[in-house]
């Protein structure tokens, strides 16, 4: 007799064979959207297990429906392997689901970047996942395709009107019903982007060639899901806010610093037309059967990198909880949670899950950093309750932020076979004694039975009485913010701006519209600093801002902190070496 899904990791299965194995068991996605509330017109399926949902529809029917709880998953500041966030979304859910409650999730749809790289599909793992893993880590609706296209489209109308400017008078531009935008070449803000890391286009030069092949510039290529074009994804409340927002992304400056956006070049209207079927939530399940909705991107270090506004709205009226997910560690994911997305959509978390690992813990005290592909060092293996005792500050400095923001913070020891009673007997009583639940989940090796206490100490957490509050408001002068940011959120002495960077933050600042915006801090995730090889809670440093970018359509201010670049690497060992088709059934195979 065949295995059941529930059993495969027992028997060491990947997460691909796993999630293959549970398929037969799925629900099929209308039978799950009717059984959530969704009406038959509003479930749009993309094959048998994946659908998009007619977000407006549905929202205007359940407009007077109030909403569930809502809580937020972020972490510790995690290791280059990962702390588990998706997996412990799933795995909460799961356990919440055991316990009989109508509950939900939302999580980020995967980037082609980490997918073939190092990082996987973030569907989650072992017995707590998204599924079906295929689709949802190739390209799943098309979501990212259409973000790609929309950006590229701005890029391509802005360089075809610089090459036609450049080669032509003000006579043959007024015949075609053009005006001269005098685009200056050095202030071009705007480059092009692909859903792969790939580090050779860092920075291009395009145009060579004649005067038909463009005009002559440097350029370069970010990856896909740090454009602006995917934080409005994530922002936007409707098709009109979603134009609105298209048609104020600032492409460049002209030669008086006028700024240039995609709706001077003509092309916002048909970048929206490339993002319209985007703005409804994708709907999937977890591998227990509780829905699941995916939308909008990752990289919460170089872009918003949460769970769209879209997707927890329509979640929040179908559920009586529901558990979006922010990305890195609370200094970087739930500080945009906190300060840019509830700000924006007016939503109030009930609760935040700090998910922790002995393994993230050993390192901030002083073990080797584990390398992706490579054996993990030996530290990691053997109990050591002092080493894990030394990481702790790092996870207290976490929770600390989320009490900051006055939700309730819950613990989540994120459990691994290694993992000591001892070990685990430390974290637990430094946590009670900041004040916070704790909970230890077993999710990834037995799914939503694993996840009961978790789930416990979350819905107890819901219980509490709300005192939700912003870190700042948007008339405090973003240079402040910036450095209350880095003083109370990552525990910087001070702010360091480089000269570029100071003087365009006091010029946003001076425009009435840009003073109003939201800020969206680019920052490594491996530390609380802007130096990902301090580890634990550095002290006695200071943030270096390099420069600062503009997004008009998202509307933030973004300070990009230390060396961080839009488009991170492809590693010597990446996953894609792993991935493969069987021919004879044309299953993916080595996903995970």
């Amino acid at each position: 007799m065949a295995l059941k899904w529930q059993d495969y990791t027992l028997k060491g299965a990947r997460d691909y064979q796993i999630a293959e194995a549970a398929e037969p068991y799925l629900k099929k996605v209308r039978d799950l959207g009717l059984s959530i509330g969704l009406l038959d017109d509003e479930i749009l399926p993309h094959g048998h297990h994946v659908a998009k949902v007619d977000y407006l529809k549905a929202l205007a029917r359940l407009r007077d429906r109030p909403d569930g709880k809502y809580i937020d998953v972020t972490a510790i500041t995690p290791t280059p392997l990962g702390e588990g966030k998706s997996t412990t979304t799933m795995g909460l859910v799961q356990g919440m689901g055991l316990r009989g409650l109508n509950v939900s999730a939302a999580i980020r749809q995967p980037s082609g970047g980490p997918t073939m790289n190092i990082k996987g599909s973030a569907a989650g793992g072992g017995m707590s996942q998204c599924v079906p893993l295929t689709p949802f880590s190739l390209g799943l609706t098309g979501d990212i395709n259409a973000v790609m296209n929309a950006h590229n489209l701005a890029m391509t109308a802005l360089n075809a009107r610089m090459q036609h400017e450049f080669n032509h008078d003000d006579a043959f531009l007024a015949k075609r019903g053009l005006r001269r935008l005098d685009v200056d070449p050095s202030r071009v803000s705007l480059g092009f982007v692909l859903d792969f890391t790939c580090q050779c286009l860092r920075r291009i030069v395009i145009g060579l060639g004649g005067k038909a092949d463009g005009y002559l510039m440097e350029s370069r290529f970010d990856i896909a899901v740090s454009s602006e074009v995917m934080a409005v994804l994530a922002l936007a409340a409707d098709l009109k806010d979603l134009r609105r927002r298209l048609g104020r992304i600032i492409v460049a400056y002209d030669w008086t610093g006028k700024p240039v956006t995609t709706e001077d070049l003509e092309a916002a209207g048909a970048m929206c037309a490339w993002m319209a079927g985007a703005l409804n939530p994708n709907l999937m399940q977890t591998l227990e059967g509780q829905p699941c909705f995916v939308h909008a991107g990752p990289f919460a270090n170089i872009a918003i990198g949460q769970s769209s506004i879209a997707a927890d709205r329509i979640a929040l009226k179908l559920s009586d909880y529901h558990v979006t997910e922010s990305g890195f560690a609370a200094d970087i994911g739930f500080e945009k949670f906190w300060n840019l997305k509830c700000r924006c959509s007016g939503l109030t978390p009930d609760a935040a899950v700090v998910v922790a690992t002995v393994r993230a813990l050993k390192c901030h005290g002083g073990a080797p950093v584990p390398v992706p592909g490579s054996p993990l060092p030996k530290e990691y293996g053997v109990p050591d309750p002092a080493l894990t005792e030394k990481g702790l500050p790092n996870l207290l400095h976490h929770v600390r932020t989320v009490r900051k923001s006055g939700v309730s913070p819950v613990v989540c020891i994120n459990g691994f076979v290694s993992d000591s009673k001892e070990e685990i007997a430390v974290i637990r009583r430094a946590c009670e004694a900041a004040g916070a639940r704790v909970a230890v989940s077993e999710h990834w090796l037995k799914g939503g039975e694993g996840a009961l206490e978790l789930a416990d100490a979350v819905l107890d957490a819901c219980r509490d009485k709300s005192s939700f509050r912003f870190l700042y408001e948007l008339s405090m002068p973003h240079k402040e913010r910036v450095e209350l940011i880095a003083r109370e959120v990552y525990g910087a002495d001070g702010v360091d701006f480089a000269p570029e960077a100071a003087a365009k933050l006091a010029l946003y600042q001076e425009d009435p519209v840009t003073a109003g915006y939201g800020l969206c801090m680019v920052k490594t995730h491996l530390s609380l600093s802007g130096d990902p090889n301090l580890k634990g809670v550095p002290e006695g440093f200071r943030l270096f801002v390099r420069d600062v970018l503009i997004y008009g359509g998202a509307g933030f201010v973004v300070p990009v902190v230390g060396g961080i670049s839009l488009m991170p690497g492809m590693s010597s060992d990446p996953a894609f070496r792993q991935v493969d088709v069987d021919t004879e059934t044309g299953r993916v195979k080595g996903l995970f």
